[in-house]
């Protein structure tokens, strides 16, 4: 286990608000961040050390990059793999990237997970508009056809009620390849959020129940309620035999729909979540400072819930503008991202509300 000591540099791919929460925790703990995203809202480059506004697949800058940091991690998965497998003679990067080569395919993932003994909705692959038809009918109708790469936050989805909804489908969905996926009844969606050491400890957080609205996160909730507990400690064996499979470092993701036939596996998402903000003052130890202690070798910390409940909403679009109404609420911890724009869909903050008895 390779152990980096307070004031070496942690690069950090990636400039939204993950890397800013990263960021934040890794500075708490004596570290400096660099960085590293294309051009735009780079809201992480306000609280680094030191950031480089360059193109993923820019080599040149990335080799710069990782030369002037110990060690690499990233906030999101759509960073393309190829580019990266450049820099790992200079550096070490945390998760492997063979986590985010599964990731960044749908059906690669489903067809992972199920290789380890998961279950997923069913699901067919359309590589093109021609082989759509059929694998929507293999899958049945109500179905979802999501992008194959890329997508989140609902985009890339489109869904399928009834025939006609086929027609210009593939149009809608972004004309690439695609995966259909049988709509299964569920009665709530919940999230196994683990960190992994570098000698293969793992730690979970509490799941919490997660309510969706139009794709995206809206609130996380705990206690999540009887049936997300009974089927808790499954998706529990079912994310850590995935982690242990890509040899993961640091904090990982596993969706999953809480069904009458059990867990359900949605996605995983190698990074922390939206879904794990509460452990910011709600865990004795948030998923970020974990996984900055994850990647550099650190001791991981406790991951206890500290509340008896704890609530997590998303501000999305102009929600932050309650700022002074959020502020004046005793149990409410607010987090703004220092967005520059305000848009339908966006994600400004969130505010976790912890209650005490």
């Amino acid at each position: 286990m390779s152990v980096l000591s307070p004031g070496s540099t942690i690069g950090i791919l990636g400039g939204g608000q993950l890397g800013r929460m990263l960021a934040v925790a890794a500075a708490q703990l004596g570290y400096r961040c660099h960085i590293y995203a294309p051009p735009g809202d780079n809201v992480a480059c306000d609280v680094a050390a030191q950031f480089t506004v360059a193109d993923y697949d820019d080599l040149a800058a990335l080799k710069i990059f990782a030369q002037a940091c110990d060690v690499v991690t990233f906030e999101f998965e759509n960073v393309s793999v190829t580019p990266l497998k450049s820099i790992t003679d200079f550096v070490p990067v945390y998760p492997p990237l063979k986590a985010l080569e599964v990731a960044q395919d749908r059906a690669a993932e489903k067809d992972f997970v199920r290789s380890l003994g998961g279950k997923t909705a069913a699901f067919a692959v359309a590589q093109d508009e021609s082989a759509l038809p059929a694998a929507i009918e293999s899958v049945g109708i109500p179905c979802i056809l999501k992008t194959i790469r890329m997508g989140y936050d609902g985009k890339g989805q489109s869904r399928i009620m009834a025939q006609e909804d086929i027609a210009g489908a593939w149009t809608r969905t972004g004309a690439q390849p695609l995966i259909a996926e049988a709509l299964v009844p569920f009665d709530a969606e919940f999230s196994v959020i683990l960190v992994r050491s570098q000698d293969g400890d793992i730690r979970f957080w509490d799941s919490s129940r997660n309510l969706h609205i139009d794709g995206i996160l809206s609130t996380s909730n705990l206690p999540a309620g009887i049936l997300v507990e009974s089927q808790q400690p499954a998706a529990r064996d079912m994310a850590a035999s995935v982690a242990a499979a890509l040899d993961y470092v640091g904090v990982f993701t596993a969706e999953f729909f809480a069904s009458a036939q059990g867990p359900l596996f949605n996605e995983i998402a190698p990074r922390v979540h939206n879904s794990g903000h509460w452990t910011i003052e709600g865990a004795t130890t948030s998923q970020f400072e974990n996984h900055i202690r994850a990647i550099c070798g650190l001791p991981l910390g406790s991951t206890e819930t500290v509340a008896e409940r704890v609530e997590m909403e998303n501000l999305i679009g102009h929600d932050a503008d309650r700022f002074m109404q959020i502020l004046a609420d005793p149990a409410a911890h607010l987090h703004l991202y220092g967005k520059a724009e305000a848009r339908a869909g966006r994600k400004i903050g969130h505010v976790t509300r912890l209650y005490r008895s």
